[in-house]
Protein backbone atom coordinates (compact mmCIF):
# COMPACT_ATOMS: atom_id res chain seq x y z
CA UNK A 1 0.00 0.00 0.00
CA UNK A 2 1.61 3.22 -0.90
CA UNK A 3 2.57 5.43 1.82
CA UNK A 4 1.13 8.97 2.13
CA UNK A 5 3.31 12.09 1.58
CA UNK A 6 4.03 14.09 4.89
CA UNK A 7 5.95 17.29 4.69
CA UNK A 8 8.57 18.52 6.98
CA UNK A 9 10.01 21.28 5.88
CA UNK A 10 8.39 24.79 3.70
CA UNK A 11 11.41 27.19 2.36
CA UNK A 12 10.24 30.11 1.48
CA UNK A 13 11.39 32.91 -1.11
CA UNK A 14 10.95 36.53 0.52
CA UNK A 15 10.64 39.53 -2.22
CA UNK A 16 7.62 38.97 -4.29
CA UNK A 17 6.49 36.47 -2.37
CA UNK A 18 6.00 37.64 1.22
CA UNK A 19 7.10 41.05 1.01
CA UNK A 20 7.56 43.80 -1.48
CA UNK A 21 8.51 47.40 -1.87
CA UNK A 22 6.28 50.19 -1.03
CA UNK A 23 6.79 52.54 -3.61
CA UNK A 24 9.00 52.07 -6.88
CA UNK A 25 12.78 52.61 -6.71
CA UNK A 26 13.02 55.61 -9.09
CA UNK A 27 10.60 57.32 -6.50
CA UNK A 28 12.37 56.53 -3.46
CA UNK A 29 15.50 57.19 -5.29
CA UNK A 30 13.99 60.78 -6.40
CA UNK A 31 12.80 61.92 -2.95
CA UNK A 32 16.51 61.06 -1.50
CA UNK A 33 17.82 63.08 -4.22
CA UNK A 34 15.52 65.85 -3.57
CA UNK A 35 16.05 66.05 0.07
CA UNK A 36 20.10 66.62 -0.78
CA UNK A 37 19.17 69.37 -3.68
CA UNK A 38 18.98 67.41 -6.63
CA UNK A 39 15.96 66.99 -9.10
CA UNK A 40 15.84 63.98 -11.08
CA UNK A 41 12.82 62.30 -12.47
CA UNK A 42 11.52 59.13 -10.69
CA UNK A 43 10.78 57.44 -13.91
CA UNK A 44 14.41 57.78 -15.29
CA UNK A 45 15.82 56.65 -12.27
CA UNK A 46 14.07 53.55 -12.08
CA UNK A 47 14.58 52.90 -15.93
CA UNK A 48 18.32 53.50 -15.13
CA UNK A 49 17.38 51.31 -11.70
CA UNK A 50 16.82 48.28 -13.96
CA UNK A 51 19.75 48.60 -16.74
CA UNK A 52 22.48 49.22 -14.02
CA UNK A 53 20.77 46.03 -11.57
CA UNK A 54 20.89 43.58 -14.50
CA UNK A 55 24.00 44.66 -15.76
CA UNK A 56 25.75 44.62 -12.27
CA UNK A 57 24.34 41.51 -11.80
CA UNK A 58 25.81 39.37 -14.57
CA UNK A 59 29.07 41.18 -13.97
CA UNK A 60 29.42 40.52 -10.60
CA UNK A 61 26.81 38.00 -9.36
CA UNK A 62 25.57 37.62 -5.77
CA UNK A 63 27.30 40.95 -4.65
CA UNK A 64 30.51 40.40 -6.27
CA UNK A 65 30.98 38.10 -3.01
CA UNK A 66 33.34 36.19 -5.68
CA UNK A 67 35.11 39.44 -6.45
CA UNK A 68 36.05 40.76 -3.17
CA UNK A 69 32.99 43.02 -2.86
CA UNK A 70 30.46 43.60 0.09
CA UNK A 71 27.28 43.57 -0.44
CA UNK A 72 27.14 47.29 0.68
CA UNK A 73 29.80 48.06 -1.76
CA UNK A 74 27.95 46.60 -4.39
CA UNK A 75 24.51 47.97 -3.76
CA UNK A 76 26.48 51.57 -3.32
CA UNK A 77 27.93 50.82 -6.90
CA UNK A 78 24.42 50.08 -8.19
CA UNK A 79 23.25 53.01 -6.66
CA UNK A 80 26.08 55.38 -8.29
CA UNK A 81 25.77 53.75 -11.80
CA UNK A 82 21.88 54.69 -11.94
CA UNK A 83 22.29 58.54 -10.90
CA UNK A 84 24.73 58.92 -13.56
CA UNK A 85 23.19 56.88 -16.15
CA UNK A 86 20.23 59.04 -15.04
CA UNK A 87 22.48 62.16 -16.01
CA UNK A 88 23.54 62.79 -12.71
CA UNK A 89 27.54 63.20 -13.35
CA UNK A 90 28.65 64.33 -9.82
CA UNK A 91 29.45 61.01 -8.09
CA UNK A 92 30.55 63.36 -4.46
CA UNK A 93 27.28 64.37 -4.37
CA UNK A 94 25.27 60.87 -4.95
CA UNK A 95 27.84 59.85 -2.33
CA UNK A 96 25.73 60.30 0.75
CA UNK A 97 22.74 59.39 -1.07
CA UNK A 98 23.55 56.11 -1.78
CA UNK A 99 24.91 55.50 2.14
CA UNK A 100 21.21 56.84 3.26
CA UNK A 101 19.47 54.49 1.12
CA UNK A 102 21.22 51.45 1.40
CA UNK A 103 20.71 52.01 5.19
CA UNK A 104 17.36 53.31 4.19
CA UNK A 105 15.86 49.63 2.54
CA UNK A 106 17.14 47.84 5.65
CA UNK A 107 14.18 49.25 7.82
CA UNK A 108 10.47 48.69 7.95
CA UNK A 109 8.90 51.22 6.61
CA UNK A 110 10.20 50.72 3.12
CA UNK A 111 8.59 46.97 2.56
CA UNK A 112 5.03 46.12 3.09
CA UNK A 113 3.79 42.43 3.96
CA UNK A 114 1.82 40.84 1.03
CA UNK A 115 -2.07 39.78 2.23
CA UNK A 116 -2.25 36.96 3.81
CA UNK A 117 1.42 36.42 4.49
CA UNK A 118 0.91 35.87 8.07
CA UNK A 119 -1.89 33.75 8.27
CA UNK A 120 -0.23 31.56 5.78
CA UNK A 121 2.85 31.56 7.87
CA UNK A 122 1.13 30.65 11.37
CA UNK A 123 -1.41 28.32 9.08
CA UNK A 124 1.82 26.25 8.03
CA UNK A 125 3.34 26.19 11.45
CA UNK A 126 0.27 24.89 13.30
CA UNK A 127 0.76 22.12 10.97
CA UNK A 128 4.23 21.19 12.74
CA UNK A 129 6.09 22.40 9.72
CA UNK A 130 9.73 23.44 10.02
CA UNK A 131 9.96 27.17 7.85
CA UNK A 132 13.18 28.68 6.21
CA UNK A 133 13.59 31.43 4.63
CA UNK A 134 15.75 30.84 1.38
CA UNK A 135 16.14 34.47 -0.63
CA UNK A 136 18.37 35.90 -2.86
CA UNK A 137 19.02 39.05 -0.16
CA UNK A 138 21.99 40.59 1.94
CA UNK A 139 22.35 40.03 5.11
CA UNK A 140 19.94 43.38 5.53
CA UNK A 141 17.36 40.44 5.09
CA UNK A 142 17.24 39.42 9.01
CA UNK A 143 16.60 43.31 9.83
CA UNK A 144 13.26 43.26 7.68
CA UNK A 145 12.46 40.28 8.74
CA UNK A 146 12.61 41.30 12.30
CA UNK A 147 10.97 44.94 11.75
CA UNK A 148 8.29 43.61 9.82
CA UNK A 149 6.95 40.60 12.51
CA UNK A 150 7.73 38.10 10.31
CA UNK A 151 11.22 36.73 11.40
CA UNK A 152 9.76 34.77 14.76
CA UNK A 153 7.75 32.77 11.80
CA UNK A 154 11.13 30.86 9.97
CA UNK A 155 13.33 28.38 11.95
CA UNK A 156 16.42 30.24 9.81
CA UNK A 157 16.81 32.69 7.56
CA UNK A 158 19.34 31.57 4.58
CA UNK A 159 20.22 34.75 2.34
CA UNK A 160 22.33 34.28 -0.85
CA UNK A 161 25.06 36.26 0.21
CA UNK A 162 25.42 33.93 3.60
CA UNK A 163 25.36 30.73 1.52
CA UNK A 164 27.50 32.12 -1.19
CA UNK A 165 25.43 31.20 -3.95
CA UNK A 166 22.60 32.27 -5.10
CA UNK A 167 19.11 30.54 -6.25
CA UNK A 168 19.09 28.67 -8.50
CA UNK A 169 22.23 27.24 -7.70
CA UNK A 170 21.46 23.53 -5.91
CA UNK A 171 24.41 24.61 -3.16
CA UNK A 172 21.49 27.11 -1.75
CA UNK A 173 18.73 24.52 -1.69
CA UNK A 174 21.04 21.77 -0.43
CA UNK A 175 22.37 24.08 2.32
CA UNK A 176 19.01 24.50 3.33
CA UNK A 177 18.20 20.96 3.91
CA UNK A 178 21.43 20.88 5.50
CA UNK A 179 20.46 23.44 8.22
CA UNK A 180 17.18 21.60 8.87
CA UNK A 181 18.26 18.47 9.06
CA UNK A 182 15.62 17.06 6.40
CA UNK A 183 15.45 15.14 3.31
CA UNK A 184 14.18 16.61 -0.34
CA UNK A 185 11.64 14.72 -0.61
CA UNK A 186 9.66 15.96 2.55
CA UNK A 187 10.57 19.73 1.66
CA UNK A 188 9.05 21.82 -0.72
CA UNK A 189 9.80 25.59 -1.80
CA UNK A 190 7.32 28.26 -2.40
CA UNK A 191 8.44 31.62 -4.60
CA UNK A 192 7.47 33.78 -7.54
CA UNK A 193 10.65 33.29 -9.83
CA UNK A 194 9.96 30.04 -12.33
CA UNK A 195 13.51 29.34 -12.65
CA UNK A 196 15.37 30.72 -9.04
CA UNK A 197 11.90 28.94 -7.18
CA UNK A 198 10.30 26.55 -8.68
CA UNK A 199 12.73 24.94 -11.13
CA UNK A 200 15.83 25.51 -8.56
CA UNK A 201 13.78 23.66 -5.86
CA UNK A 202 12.65 20.76 -8.19
CA UNK A 203 15.89 20.29 -9.85
CA UNK A 204 17.25 18.75 -6.29
CA UNK A 205 14.45 16.54 -5.95
CA UNK A 206 12.54 19.01 -3.34
CA UNK A 207 8.64 20.07 -4.46
CA UNK A 208 7.77 23.19 -5.52
CA UNK A 209 4.73 25.65 -5.92
CA UNK A 210 4.52 28.77 -8.45
CA UNK A 211 3.28 31.92 -7.03
CA UNK A 212 1.97 34.01 -9.62
CA UNK A 213 0.61 37.41 -9.46
CA UNK A 214 -2.64 39.27 -11.22
CA UNK A 215 -0.12 39.27 -14.76
CA UNK A 216 -0.73 37.24 -16.98
CA UNK A 217 1.55 34.00 -16.85
CA UNK A 218 3.91 33.30 -19.80
CA UNK A 219 2.30 30.80 -21.77
CA UNK A 220 5.06 28.51 -21.75
CA UNK A 221 5.64 28.84 -17.80
CA UNK A 222 1.81 27.97 -17.63
CA UNK A 223 2.18 24.52 -19.68
CA UNK A 224 5.09 23.34 -17.82
CA UNK A 225 3.88 23.97 -14.57
CA UNK A 226 0.84 21.81 -13.76
CA UNK A 227 -1.94 23.81 -12.16
CA UNK A 228 -1.95 22.35 -8.77
CA UNK A 229 1.80 23.60 -8.19
CA UNK A 230 0.36 27.63 -9.22
CA UNK A 231 -0.62 29.68 -6.17
CA UNK A 232 -2.51 32.93 -7.22
CA UNK A 233 -2.33 33.95 -3.78
CA UNK A 234 -0.97 33.30 -0.80
CA UNK A 235 -4.19 31.79 0.64
CA UNK A 236 -3.99 29.09 -1.98
CA UNK A 237 -0.94 27.81 -0.18
CA UNK A 238 -2.41 25.76 2.43
CA UNK A 239 -5.44 24.22 0.33
CA UNK A 240 -2.08 23.19 -2.25
CA UNK A 241 -0.07 21.74 0.67
CA UNK A 242 -3.20 19.60 1.60
CA UNK A 243 -3.54 18.36 -2.24
CA UNK A 244 0.49 17.57 -2.26
CA UNK A 245 0.35 15.58 0.50
CA UNK A 246 -2.98 13.98 -0.09
CA UNK A 247 -0.90 12.50 -3.47
CA UNK A 248 0.40 9.96 -3.18
CA UNK A 249 4.41 10.18 -3.90
CA UNK A 250 6.45 9.24 -7.18
CA UNK A 251 3.29 9.67 -9.24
Amino acid sequence: MAHRLQLRLLTWDVKDTLLRLRRPIGEEYATKARAHGLEVEATTLGQAFMQVFKAQNHSFPNYGLSHGLTSRQWWQDVILQTFHLAGVRDAQAVAPIADELYEDFRHPYNWQVLDGAENTLRGCRKRGLKLAAVSNFDHRLQDILVGLGLREHFDFVLTSEAAGWPKPDPRIFHEALRLAHMQPAVAAHIGDSYLCDYQGARAIGMHSFLVVGPEPLDPAIRASVPEEHILPSLSHVLPALDRLEGSTPGL
